[in-house]
């Protein structure tokens, strides 16, 4: 096998390494490539003779992508003894690496990751490419890790406390431009200058290096008060911001502040230790495994579409000015797509250009578009009241009212006016496909495309395929969701698709709760400390009681053995109780700023429901609400629906903000174990086939099986 390092000398006695793994488009140190790395090593602490030595990726764009996530993610599984030998091993050769014989240089072009970044800070001066593709970051936080190999401690000693707190705690990236001002690198330069800049750094620092080294070894001897000041509100923002869901951010920061004012050996021994209480845990495993099942759907959407040529889209087109149909004609006309928004009066179609329009706006107050980015997205976006101006689009999507019989009969007056190969799409819920298609054009070229509320923030689009539905449509959708900058994910035809037929057992149980006697703030609070961004009850008013309300009767009758009817929700809707979009559902929302109040007319209509008054503990709502959500997983799985657990948990946690540091909702079954699922499971049985475990995982439990053996999900 061919090395990942090559050394190379210069005639001025530089020595040059470079770190290139074979048949890998990044660099990442795995516990094999850490070994070839310590042979290098050995060799250069004999080097006495060189000048220096500079560190390059032989990769042009990537530096290093950091540690290998696959391996740490696998030592959920391992001993403490294991995972502490894990971090022991970077450690120690970084240490090595700090104390080469003569200076050394790093030479960042690209990204330059998690334990890239740490090798890089145990260097004695780092140069970067001004490339905007050179970002460096320690991005361990985002998948439930700290930067353990040095990281917590080199760089505050570096950059001072307060901008390694922020770099650390956030995981975001610093261009080269923003890592030169704060002292990370030296300066940035064209690729081509980096190493003649590096020759002349070495040549600069050539009596005083090792000076530098022992400054950066020594305690940074921070007052109480100064350790105050930057620590205590660091510490209640990532209270606030993780609300204990997420425990790396917290355990960085103690790190810090236990470390920085003790010599780097000592800060050293300090992060080791924090850092064996997060690596290895289900937390790191979790987010890992949603890190791998992210970069999975880029290639594998849920459908075989490797032989089929997509479509060149050159302008679309959207039905229903509404706050879906804006939403979805913004997400276009925003990355250059030529869009026709169509409405029957003008006064709702004015409504949605500007909506159109407040979404850019949005966007410009927090730095993310500009003045010339609504100039552009307002020009591309043209309104209409005929549906004529869908006649030269390549795919028009449907986004009017959530009523079967008003989409079939605009169906038949489009037939007349969309080009014979348009593609038709309709933004529906709930409503069969393949029972809409029989209206449309032509069924080959009809799908699903469904988007979530709100489109500019939200990632997910279901592509549902209907019985007849062409591959070349669901590749040219697929191809549109992603040029739009969303994710899709190919779901098969059936009542809800994927992401509503699971989130509509865990809404309706919460309204059987309810006039069961549990509160709204119980139940609400109890879906909030699973880690769910809204509680149900919030999320009926949110997304609107009435659509909430048309979608459980899809539901209902499409699954007449295990739905709950909920007629309080109808009863509701009569009494235009529809949530925030009306300003009263279980809560109102009339107050100026609109923020959710008690509202004691809402009580008496809630006592009519009523059938009980009894208390409910935390955790039986936890699992009357979670529980149907995955039985209900576990059977669209078996039906086809989605094509692998892995479409299944990132649609949720794409599509309704399923907790990621669950890993998704079958990778809670794993995490929990599915022998203990279905006995919790089995203990509410008598309340309904909702809670009866399927025969399949019963046998999987017996088994001992899991959905995800691995942790990515690229490896079968």
């Amino acid at each position: 096998m061919a090395s990942a390092f090559r050394f190379e000398e210069s005639d001025g006695k530089i020595g040059l390494l470079t770190f290139d793994i074979p048949g890998q488009k990044v660099n990442t140190f795995s516990e094999a490539v850490l070994g070839e790395l310590a042979e290098q090593v050995s060799q250069l602490e004999q080097r006495t003779d060189l000048k220096g030595l500079f560190l390059q990726s032989g990769k042009p764009g990537q530096f290093i992508a950091g540690a290998d996530l696959g391996e740490l993610g696998a030592l959920v599984d391992e001993s403490c003894e294991q995972v502490a030998k894990r971090i022991a091993i970077g450690h120690e050769l970084f240490d090595r690496v700090s104390r080469l014989p003569f200076p050394t240089v790093a030479l960042i072009d690209g990204n330059c990751m998690g334990g890239g970044t740490e090798l890089v800070l145990a260097f004695d001066y780092r140069i970067a490419s001004n490339s905007p593709k050179t970002k460096i970051a320690l991005p361990e936080v985002k998948v439930g890790l700290i930067p353990g190999w040095g990281g917590t401690q080199r760089l505050p000693r570096l950059i001072g406390v307060q901008h390694a707190i922020d770099m650390i705690c956030s995981g975001d990236p610093l261009t080269a431009e923003k890592a030169t001002t704060l002292g990370l690198v030296f300066d940035a330069v064209p690729f081509d200058e980096m190493f003649n800049e590096a020759q002349r750094l070495i040549e600069q620092n050539s009596d005083n290096w090792e000076q530098d080294r022992k400054l950066r070894e020594q305690p940074l001897g921070l007052s109480e008060d100064q350790l105050n000041f930057a620590f205590l509100v660091a510490e209640g923002y990532l209270k606030g911001k993780t609300k204990g869901h997420y425990p790396a951010p917290l355990a960085a920061l103690k790190a810090l502040r236990e470390g920085i004012n003790l010599t780097l050996e000592e800060g050293l021994a300090v992060e080791r230790e924090v850092a064996l209480g997060v690596i290895g845990s289900p937390v790191s495993a979790n987010l890992i495994g949603v890190f791998f099942k992210t970069n999975y759907l880029s290639s594998n959407p849920g459908a075989d579409l490797r032989d089929v040529q997509a479509r060149d889209i050159e302008r679309v087109g959207v039905l229903g000015a509404g706050i879906m149909g804006a939403g979805i004609a913004t997400a276009h006309a925003r990355v250059g797509i030529p869009t026709a928004l169509v409405e029957v009066d003008n006064e709702r179609l004015n409504a949605g250009l500007k909506s159109a329009a407040a979404v850019v706006e949005s966007r410009i107050k927090i730095g993310r578009a500009t003045q010339q980015d609504l100039a552009q997205t307002l020009g591309l976006l043209s309104g209409s009241l005929s549906h004529q101006a869908f006649a030269d689009n390549d795919v028009v999507i449907e986004a009017i009212v959530e009523n079967e019989s008003v989409k079939t009969e605009v169906y038949g007056q489009l037939a007349g006016v969309l080009r014979d190969d348009a593609i038709l799409a309709s933004n529906t819920s709930t409503i069969s496909i393949t029972r809409l298609a029989k209206s449309a054009p032509n069924p080959e070229r009809f799908a699903g495309m469904h988007f979530f509320s709100p489109v500019d923030r939200m990632p997910l689009v279901e592509i549902v395929r209907g019985e007849q539905t062409s591959d070349e449509t669901i590749a040219t959708l697929v191809q549109l969701a992603r040029r739009i900058r969303k994710t899709p994910i190919v779901v098969n035809d059936c009542a809800g698709f994927l992401v509503n037929r699971l989130l509509m057992p865990y809404m309706a149980e919460a309204i059987l709760m309810l006039t069961e006697g549990a509160s709204m703030d119980a139940i609400d609070r109890a879906a909030t400390r699973f880690g769910m961004p809204l509680g149900p009850i919030s999320l009926h008013d949110n997304v609107g009681i009435d659509t909430i309300c048309f979608a459980g009767r899809v539901m209902l009758d499409a699954y007449q053995d295990r739905t709950v009817a909920c007629p309080l929700l109808d009863e509701m809707v009569e009494h235009r109780r529809c949530g925030k979009k009306t300003g009263l559902g279980f809560y109102s929302y009339k107050g100026k700023k609109g923020k959710a109040v008690d509202d004691p007319d809402f009580l008496p209509i809630l006592d009519r429901y009523r059938t009980d008054e009894r208390e409910f503990t935390d955790e039986e709502i936890t699992d009357r609400l979670f529980l149907p959500m995955l039985l209900e997983a576990v059977r669209a799985l078996e039906d086809g629906i989605a094509a692998e657990p892995t479409h299944v948990d990132m649609s949720l946690i794409l599509g309704v903000g399923f907790p990621p540091f669950r890993g998704g909702i079958l990778s809670w079954c794993d995490t929990e174990g599915a022998g203990a699922i279905i006995d919790r499971a089995d203990t509410y049985v008598a309340l309904g086939k909702r809670f009866e475990a399927t025969d399949a995982l019963r046998k999987m439990a017996s088994q001992g099986e899991r959905f995800f053996p691995n942790i990515n999900p690229a490896r079968k």
